[in-house]
């Protein structure tokens, strides 16, 4: 479909299932690479867009040295963002509980960053939704923490998931931001790469 794509290699840096799915989504031939230990640490002065952004990056630059001529790369970071904070992925089944604690009968903002990145360029862009949880019931987030355990997701839930279906009251913006790849947006980059 986007002919100025065709000399590139595309390579998905990303663990992440849920964007290795929806980057399927755009039937454009992609390949996934991912390095282990990837420092994630950031200046505790970002806000919001600015942290996956930055994160983004930090992916890219990790993979600068692996990269050929051909490669087109694409990294991502996604946080949750309430009341000043950040929610990222939670360390165990405690914080993943306590994180929806926090977003219960909240509305909160989901940020994720992308870079492309090729030897000579790199074009990075962010995405922000607004998700508006119903109040839930201690039983609801026992229930989804030990059933999905939600460690690799940002704030602790996977919209597509359970807690999605009973929890999600209101969600302005890109539904598929908050999965964690804004692929509209991807696609209007990539189209003008």
């Amino acid at each position: 479909m986007l002919e100025n794509l065709a000399d590139y290699r595309i390579v998905l840096a990303s663990n992440s299932p849920r964007r290795k799915e929806l980057m399927s989504g755009l039937d454009i031939p992609f390949e996934i690479k991912t390095l282990p230990g990837i420092n994630e640490s950031y200046p505790d002065t970002l806000q919001k867009e600015e942290i996956p952004l930055y994160l983004a990056q930090l992916k890219a630059d990790a993979y600068k040295t692996l990269m050929r001529d051909d490669t087109l790369l694409i990294t991502a970071d996604t946080i949750v963002w309430l009341d000043g904070m950040v929610y990222g992925k939670p360390k165990d089944e405690a914080e993943a509980k306590y994180m929806l604690q926090k977003l219960s009968g909240r509305t909160h903002e989901v940020f994720t960053g992308v870079c492309l990145t090729t030897r000579l360029k790199q074009k990075s862009f962010f995405s922000v939704s607004k998700v508006s949880f119903s109040v839930l019931s201690e039983a609801e987030i026992d229930y989804y923490v030990k059933k999905y355990k939600p460690l690799d997701k940002a704030g602790a839930y996977g919209v597509q998931e359970w807690i999605g279906y009973i929890g999600v009251e209101h969600l302005e913006g890109s539904f598929y931001n908050v999965m964690g790849l804004p692929v509209r947006l991807l696609y209007k980059y990539l189209k003008d790469f």
